[in-house]
């Protein structure tokens, strides 16, 4: 078993060129511990945002510090109380406290459920923050198949997973987005709506039906949109109560059962092709500065996730990029 692994740290607050590796030495668990080796993990936007100290005052970092909530690998090694994970289970999860940004990724075994043999290791990878994030946002609307629903963003990478959560709970979806979005919206079931001026028209022009409740993921003029629609106040989540979700389940604390209850039950949906989360950039981990700095663009439709087995290296590793910097990327060449 290999002992020598590494690991993504910054020493202050800034921009992707604080990010470097470190050595990492094989972790030794608790005994409530699992070890993971990652195989993928997930990028969010909210870590640029940490990083970068625009929430020092709400999720100060002490220095070094480690990034990466999302993960899913394979079990190295297991503490003495562990009993329902096997050595070589196949799991995913979140990290706490950050850190899944690694070679191995070292958790209570509570944070951990086994991932299904047909869900792919970089969906697995990339689930948890924006999955438990659309997973609550959309249960605590109570959405029924009397329902229609607005989801801004609709095409990013918690937007996409709300949008199907409200589907799979019968309401019809309407969501906003760029027009070259359109066509994947419309392939998950979804209305797309482009943004911009006589967005209320459109919107009102698509559905014979009033619209009921609104998520947004993106702030701006979107909680004057609801109100003119008529949402009530009750039915709307804005991009603040976002936030206050992700924030809840990235610190989640070793004894918080809810974010691995939640994680299963997406999995399964996953497992049974009720949900479909899309992997737009895939990146060799030694890339993970430039997925970083893709994700910041906000162009990118779902998930952005850095693999640490990628198949493809060297002169073909571009394959991995999203299509906006793999153009860069062959302009380039």
């Amino acid at each position: 078993m290999a002992r020598s692994g590494k690991a993504v740290e910054f020493d202050r607050y800034g921009d992707i060129d604080e990010l470097h590796f470190v050595a990492q030495e094989l972790p030794v668990p608790a005994d409530d511990e699992v070890v993971v080796e990652v195989v993928a993990a997930g990028l969010n936007h909210i870590e640029n945002f940490i990083r970068q100290g625009d929430f020092v005052d709400r999720l100060p970092l002490e220095f070094p510090a480690r990034q990466g909530s999302c993960f899913a690998g394979i079990v190295k090694k297991r503490g003495a109380a562990v009993r329902d994970l096997a050595i070589g289970a196949e799991v995913l999860g979140h990290s706490i406290g950050g850190g899944a940004h690694a070679t191995w990724v070292t958790v209570p075994a509570t944070a951990v459920v086994k991932k299904p043999m047909n869900v792919e290791w970089e969906v697995a990878g990339g689930l948890y923050l924006a999955g438990v994030t659309a997973y609550d946002i959309v249960r605590g609307l109570h959405l029924g198949a009397e329902d229609v629903v607005v989801v801004t963003a609709a095409a990013g990478g918690v937007g996409h997973i709300e949008c199907q959560l409200a589907k799979a709970a019968g309401a019809t979806v309407i969501g906003t987005c760029s027009p070259r979005n359109h066509d994947y919206l419309r392939s998950i079931g979804v209305i797309p709506i482009t943004y911009g001026d006589g967005i209320q028209e459109r919107i009102e022009a698509a559905v014979t039906r009033p619209v009921t409740a609104f998520i947004d993921n993106h702030g701006g003029d979107n909680p004057e949109l609801a109100t003119a629609l008529g949402v009530p106040a009750s039915r709307f989540s804005s991009s603040d109560d976002r936030l206050d979700v992700e924030v809840r389940f990235i610190t989640a604390e070793r004894d918080d059962a809810e974010p691995a209850m939640i994680l299963g039950a997406l999995a399964k949906l996953i497992a049974e092709n009720k949900v479909r989360v899309l992997i737009s950039g895939f990146y060799p981990f030694d890339a993970v500065a430039q997925a970083f700095d893709d994700l910041a663009e906000k162009h990118s439709r779902g998930k952005v996730v850095v693999g640490m087995q990628p198949v493809e290296t060297g002169a073909r590793s571009h394959w991995y990029l999203s299509g906006k910097a793999r153009a860069v990327a062959e302009a380039r060449d």
